[in-house]
């Protein structure tokens, strides 16, 4: 049996703190209970979509050591490209984009393919547009050293916001694209279909997070943490560096854009001011490090805790103070976010639930046999994996 510690507690500890946090100021303001479930279901939606950020850019960082500072550039990638799949055609002088394609994607009616086909087409389309955009950024800049990169791909997710802002035609410009649809949206009243998109964001969690736990554990995944640890070695012993780099860098970036179309799915409006460096790669970042690189579960708990702070500094500025300090709780909010992350890495460097070492599920399932064999139990025998005997 396991002892208690406070490390082993503390994830669960920050988390019941949060919910508390969130819940508590909510409930203060509206005194109302279902208007504060309801806020509270709205929050974990957000949660969820910026989970998959998290769980993408620690399968590229975390596991692979590649820097991707460009997150906000694949984040606007991907809701731009969802937005304008799912839209009606633009019918008005105040709007101008490329695309509005959702009428024609519903090919079986008596299916109500209109509620769900466009917004899997959507995400789709979404994660292979960043993939594509992925593998051609890494082609040049991959070789890159670490600082070079993240300059880098900072400098393509700003090219990126600049191209969405000055081409008028393609996503409407400043103004940004309103009245974006949600899946299964027509199958509810609006009040509630926040719980609806609740549901999807939490079963695409789930999957992702099933996917990525395979991947990391199998032996490209294994390669990938040689490569983080160290290049030479990795390549010395005959894996190509660059390719599995590559690999790792265009699957993050897929799911990057799975996740820029499902949060143009929950915020229904979206325009370039939206994707800022702080917003859409600070702030993931900061859920990584927090939560724990390399661990896809310290990751997700990351992606919670930072995400109430940042909900509830929103909350705050509500209640009634002088105006010199309302008009400055973003800034204080920046600032603790920054204090935070050193906190963090002084004290914890490898976050809330540090990445435990670990080798094969082979290999795990014989030590678990071994142990239950020397504790008086059955002891099946192990199963032998040809791959990983293959890849070693």
């Amino acid at each position: 049996m396991k002892r208690l510690s406070v490390e082993s507690l503390l994830p669960a500890l920050c988390v019941v703190l949060a919910t508390v946090v969130i819940l508590g100021v909510s409930f203060e303001q509206n005194g109302d209970l279902e208007r504060t479930v309801r806020f509270y279901v709205g929050f974990l939606g957000v949660a969820a979509v910026l989970a998959i950020f998290a769980l993408a850019l620690n399968l590229q960082w975390g596991n692979t050591g590649v820097f991707n500072f460009g997150v906000a550039g694949f984040f606007l990638i991907g809701a731009y490209t969802a937005a304008i799949i799912t839209k009606e055609p633009d019918r008005t002088s105040f709007e101008d984009y490329f695309g509005g394609f959702g009428p024609k994607l519903d090919i079986a009616p008596f299916l109500h393919t209109d509620q769900w086909f466009p917004f899997l087409v959507a995400i789709v389309v979404s994660g292979a547009v960043c993939g594509l955009i992925a593998y051609l950024i890494s082609i040049p800049t991959l070789r890159l050293r670490e600082d070079y990169l993240a300059i880098a791909t900072i400098g393509v997710a700003e090219l990126t916001r600049r191209i969405a802002i000055e081409e008028q035609s393609i996503g409407n410009g400043t103004r940004g694209l309103g009245n974006i649809p949600g899946p299964l949206q027509g199958t509810v009243n609006a009040n509630d279909y926040r719980y609806v998109f609740l549901t999807v964001a939490i079963v695409l969690v789930v999957i992702l997070f099933i996917v990525l736990e395979r991947s990391v554990r199998s032996p490209w995944g294994r390669v990938l943490r040689a490569l983080r640890e160290d290049e030479l070695t990795t390549e010395a012993s005959g894996k190509s560096v660059s390719a599995y780099k590559t690999q790792a860098f265009v699957m993050g970036a897929v799911i990057m854009g799975v996740g820029g179309a499902m949060y143009a799915f929950e915020a229904r409006a979206i325009s370039p001011e939206t994707f800022t460096h702080f917003f859409g790669t600070f702030l993931i970042w900061t859920m990584v490090i927090v939560g724990g690189s390399g661990n896809n579960k310290g990751v997700l708990v990351g992606a919670y805790v930072v995400w109430a702070f940042w909900q509830s500094s929103l909350l705050i500025q509500s209640y009634d103070m002088p105006d010199v300090l309302q008009v400055r709780i973003p800034f204080f909010r920046d600032m603790i976010l920054g204090l935070l992350i050193v906190i963090v890495l002084l004290f914890m460097p490898k976050g809330l639930i540090p990445e435990r070492a670990r080798v094969s599920i082979w290999a795990e399932r014989a030590l678990r046999g071994i142990r239950q064999a020397d504790a008086g139990g059955p002891a099946p025998p192990p199963t032998p994996d040809k791959t990983e005997t293959k890849d070693t």
